[in-house]
Formats: C-alpha cells, structure tokens, sequence
C-alpha cells in the first residue's frame, strides 16, 4: 500500500542538506510513496530541485493556515526531523501517526555543561534514518543529495581568469562567531595558501571577504554575498576541495563528494554532524584544538567566545592546514 509522507525540518541549511539521505531512501524504498517536505521560505532554494520530493511546503509566518493547507493533503505519516514545538503543533493538528528522531538534548547538555561525553558515536544521518526504519528503509550508503537549477549554475566566464584551472573554495562564513575563525587568521590562512582562492559566504560575509582579498586579489576571488545559494553551492561543486568551518556549505561539499579540510571551533565532530559521505570513499581531515575544558562551549555557538580568548579556534595550526590543502591539490582523486 502507497504511503504519503510529510517530512519536517524547518531550519537551517546544513540540518536540511542532511535529510537528503532520508528523503532518497524513503523515496526509492518504499514503492509508490508520495513524499511532501516542509520547511521554512527562507531555506527553499536547497530542496526546489531535489527529484525525490513529490511536493516542498514552505512556511512564511501563518503556521495556521500552513496547517490548514496541510491537512487538505491527507498524509499517513509524519516523519519530524526537526522535533521542537513548532513541529509539535503541526503533529498534533495532523492526527496521524507520527516519527521524530531523537535530539539527544541531555547527552549534549552533559558534554557542553559537564564535558562528558554520553553521545553515542552515530552520525546525526543515520539517526534520522531510523525515523523510517518502520516502513522497510535502510541507508542505502549512497551519502546526501544536493541539487542545482540548470539556470543557477555558474559558468566559468563569471569567475576570474586566474582561477579556471582549479580553485580551492573557502567557506569563511558561519552563523555563530564562535564557530568560524577570526578575519585576521582567515587572512593569514589566506597567505600561506600558493593556489587560488574562492571566499564563500552570504552578505553578511562580503565586508570581511572584502578585507581579506584586499590582499592579494588576483588568487583571492570574494565571491561572498555575489551569488545566490545554489550558485555557491555550484562554486563549491566545481572546486578542487573545501575548507570549511562546520557549517551548511560543507554539507553541501560533502553531497558534491569534494575533499574537505574542516575547522571546529566551540562545536565538537562528536555532535555528529561531521561530513558525512556514505559509503564513498573522499578526503575529509577535521582541524580542532582538543584538550580545552571548555570545549565545546554550546552545541550551536555564540557572538563572542565566553572565555574571552578563543583558544579553540586561535590555536589552529594553520600551517598545518595549508600543508594538507596543498598536498590534495598537488595529488590527483579524492
């Protein structure tokens, strides 16, 4: 028997990137089924193109009416992969059965608040998985999806001419300032880098982008704040690996299965939320000072480091970094 689906996760980018896994998978597995998303307006360009959903929900401000539309559709199941009380009210208004994964909330409140590590050692995509095990679906280890509009695709031409043999695509943004490095430390990373650079971030990002390739602006291309999201998701698709803080674009370098150097502030890999690739077999290297007893300090981040000196991410060796960065470039594969 068809089943129809509605799968929740409002926010943000990266948490959207991946439940790809769980929308191929359930999808594919379950013969004839119907999968809706829903999610908030703000992140809709990352599933418009995905061919695996049958219908994408946005959600502006009237949950209500959002309700209201939703339950015209009649769903057999709700698969909550937000699980907070926005998605509660949905569930309950919808009155079928429902599945949300577990958050693990007080495992990570002990590590941030008691740093002890109860969390089990399971990426956060399998266990979005096992919200649809019920229906017969297993990982299919074929890693996450991202999809780009033909129109959104970004051809060389828009790029410098100094960067169409190859580029390394540093993502310098983040949500939270605890999360990614210091403009002064992106700009040194910048120095020691002999290759050219493509900065990546949104608007908010192009200031210090503006400051960093002020440097040296034929290797360092500011792309921050230039291009759409799925027009940066196609610049990280086309380079030759990606530094990254964790963050939604190394998620999405990681559905493109591109080599990925990642730094990690006050968040910790245990979190499970590390690249995750499936059963492909691609460069990944996580950079993180451990040993601090105040790591990690939040499970999302913060303005400014509660410390005051932010160790976790000034004592990156970032020579080290550029090291690893110009040994994959120099090697071919992944």
């Amino acid at each position: 028997m068809a089943k129809k689906f509605l799968i929740i996760r409002f926010s943000s980018i990266g948490d959207i990137v991946l439940t790809t896994t769980v929308i191929r998978c359930l999808k594919k597995q379950v013969h004839g089924s119907e999968v809706h998303f829903l999610t908030k307006e703000s992140f809709k360009a990352v599933l418009e193109a995905n061919p695996y959903i049958d219908k994408l929900h946005t959600l502006k401000d009237d949950l209500d009416g959002m309700i209201a539309a939703l339950k015209v559709e009649k769903y057999d199941a709700v698969i909550d992969l937000h699980h907070n009380l926005r998605s509660l009210k949905v569930k309950r208004a919808l009155g079928v059965k429902a599945y949300a994964f577990n958050k693990l909330n007080i495992e990570k409140w002990l590590l941030t608040a008691a740093k002890i590590n109860r969390l089990p050692a399971v990426h956060i995509v399998d266990r979005y998985l096992e919200t649809v095990s019920t229906f017969g679906v297993a990982n299919d280890g074929a890693g996450l999806d991202y999809f780009i509009p033909a129109h959104q695709e970004v051809p060389f031409s828009h790029l410098p001419a100094s960067h169409h043999m190859g580029f390394i695509g540093l993502v310098i943004g983040a949500a939270h300032a605890t999360k990614r490095l210091p403009a002064n430390r992106l700009a040194q990373l910048c120095s020691l880098i002999d290759y050219p650079i493509v900065l990546l971030g949104g608007k908010e990002d192009r200031e210090a982008g503006e400051a960093i390739s002020a440097a040296n602006p034929v290797q360092i291309y500011n792309a921050c704040g230039r291009f759409t999201l799925n027009e940066s998701a196609d610049l990280v698709r086309n380079a030759r690996l990606i530094i990254s803080h964790d963050t939604g674009l190394m998620h999405i370098a990681a559905a493109f299965r591109k080599p990925i150097i990642s730094l990690w502030g006050n968040t910790v890999p245990a979190f499970g939320m590390t690249p995750y690739y499936g059963n492909a077999q691609v460069r990944s290297h996580m950079f993180e000072v451990t040993g601090l007893r105040c790591r990690p300090c939040s499970k999302i981040g913060y303005d400014t480091c509660p410390r005051g000196h932010f160790k976790c991410m000034n004592q990156i060796n970032l020579d080290q970094v550029n090291a690893l960065a110009m040994q994959w470039v120099a090697s071919k594969g992944s």
